[in-house]
């Protein structure tokens, strides 16, 4: 890395929609001076990136070593929700993810997880109540409450959910929402009750009901929910009500690409620029009250340097007047990475993974390629010597959700989609109580899945025949302290694994880790056992 006191380019101004040639004049990590200048340059200064929503334990990686591979795609600020690892560590995982971000200059803002557990229907590591919340957000590093993913119980006024959003508003802090599929007076009591974003619109007409109710949208485009194509148009007639963000993005993705893919993408569709950059950089500084500079005087010297508007390659990303990246280069030293973590399960045998007939039909949770939603049927079983057993034929593979944090019997059921021809694939990335999920072929094959990630106390895992692969994730089974460039690499590898077990799925394993997300619609698996994410209550697995 290295200090830049001047530098000039032709420099994008969101504030007042101009472009103009110009030289910015940097001391003590601001921009103290900007002059205008009269010949136009070969290159454009623009802001920086902000991802408006992101969960840094989704990349795998620690948050030093997620922003050593952000940086190069022109991100300098990133709005993380930390509630992955609190659900596993409780507020000491905030506590680490807030630590280890001081190891490098990237621009962190963390929420205050407000639902931790996401529901009464699983096991977690950690509960976090409404007094943890009011100490969690009297921090200056915590800028807001995270997703209120229980919007039942918003609506229903459940008293420790309004205690949460009441320390919020009591600390001027906003309030992120998670609201699929929500419509109509429901909705517009969830927004009465505070809630100011949404990242989770199932489509246009949902999303244009939201920002007609004053919510704003961040527009997603991870490695598992991809929104863009959906809701890009949103932009035409909102460009001040929209964000940018990629919610859950792994690590091999991370390395191709970040927030800098919405503005190629929205770029390549024809939109106004100053509208592309605002929902990329100035719309997420002002709502969360971010301090990233903005290309005006007295900011932070925040910016890029790119080769033009049309491509948008990224040459140089400077944080606090510092070149941190340069012609797809990071140049931050990694950092080192304290390792803790919550493991208590044992290994299971096949045995365990058994689930006798006990009824003329079995309840199908039915995936959708690049959807988190997931849908539902019911199904004649595939049956030997009475026990109920995966069908390839039909591509109904068994499912299998075990606690790791007390040792006790896997929840079992069954999924359709996987397209899983044999082997297996486990993970202990399984939002968001972060239990072991895995789904395969047979219960041996499903068993040696899961007993490798528990010998790694988490990772992935896929196992077929006599061969073994594992990518570990030591730091609270969520992510990994190593080099980001390596773990990008060897992700890349299991996710290859997994596809040549025949998984024709965009992303298996992010698709497998929201198998056990009880708020997302319509049935899931927790380890207690088959979940109707519509009733908000279990279901048998036999009808």
């Amino acid at each position: 890395m290295y200090r830049i006191k001047e530098i000039s380019g032709n420099i994008v101004d969101l504030q007042n929609s101009s472009i103009y040639p110009g030289t910015l004049y940097i001391s003590d990590s601001r921009i103290r001076e900007i002059t205008r200048d009269k010949d136009n340059y070969d290159t454009f200064i623009v802001p920086g990136l902000v991802d408006a929503h992101v969960h840094i334990e989704s990349s795998m990686l620690v948050p030093s070593e997620f922003a050593r591979l952000a940086v190069v795609h022109g991100t300098v600020a990133a709005v993380s929700d930390p509630h992955e690892i609190a659900n596993v560590l409780g507020t000491g995982g905030v506590d680490y993810m807030i630590d280890n971000s001081r190891n490098v200059p990237f621009k962190f803002y963390f929420g205050a997880p407000s639902c931790v557990p996401a529901t009464d229907f699983e096991t977690s590591g950690a509960v976090i109540g409404a007094d943890e919340v009011e100490r969690l957000l009297k921090r200056d590093e915590i800028k807001y409450l995270s997703e209120v993913m229980n919007f039942p119980g918003v609506i229903s006024k459940d008293p420790v959910l309004t205690a949460k959003i009441a320390s919020a508003k009591k600390h001027n802090k906003q309030i992120d929402g998670h609201a699929p599929g929500l419509r109509g007076e429901a909705l517009k009591q969830y927004i009465r009750a505070g809630i100011t974003t949404d990242h989770e619109s199932l489509n246009y007409e949902e999303a244009k009901e939201k920002l007609s109710l004053g919510m704003k949208i961040l527009i997603r485009e991870g490695s598992a929910a991809r929104n863009l194509d959906e809701l890009i148009g949103l932009i035409r007639h909102s460009p001040d009500q929209c964000m940018f963000c990629s919610d859950d993005k792994h690590p091999d993705d991370l390395l191709k690409g970040h927030i800098d893919l919405h503005v190629r993408k929205a770029l390549k569709r024809g939109y106004n620029i100053f509208d592309i950059l605002r929902c990329a950089s100035l719309n997420p500084v002002r709502h969360y009250g971010l301090g990233v500079g903005l290309l005006q005087q007295g900011d932070y010297a925040d910016f890029l340097v790119i080769d033009d508007l049309a491509d948008f390659k990224i040459l140089k990303t400077c944080i606090n007047g510092e070149i941190v990246a340069e012609q797809g280069r990071c140049l931050i030293e990694k950092a080192s990475s304290d390792v803790i973590n919550r493991f208590a399960a044992h290994k299971k045998s096949p045995n365990d993974f058994q689930v006798k007939k006990s009824g003329d039909m079995i309840n199908v949770i039915e995936v959708t390629d690049g959807l988190l939603t997931t849908g539902r049927t019911k199904e004649l079983p595939s049956l030997n010597d009475g026990f109920v057993i995966s069908d390839v034929s039909r591509d109904i593979l068994k499912l299998a959700v075990v606690n790791r944090y007390i040792d006790a019997r896997p929840s079992v059921a069954f999924v359709r989609n996987f397209g899983l021809k044999k082997g297996a694939i486990a993970s202990s990335v399984a939002h968001d109580s972060h239990n072991v999920v895995a789904v395969g072929v047979t219960d041996e094959e499903i068993s040696r899945a899961v007993n490798l990630v528990i010998e790694n106390r988490g990772g992935l895992s896929v196992v077929c025949d006599s061969h073994e692969d594992a990518l570990a994730l030591p730091v609270a089974g969520l992510m990994s302290a190593e080099d980001g460039y390596e773990v990008g690499g060897k992700y890349a590898v299991v996710d290859r694994l997994a596809r040549e077990l025949g998984s024709g799925l965009r992303a298996p394993f992010m698709t497998l880790s929201f198998m056990a997300l009880l708020v997302i619609p319509s049935l899931k698996l927790s380890d207690k056992g088959l979940f109707d994410a519509e009733r908000f209550e279990f279901i048998g697995l036999f009808e």
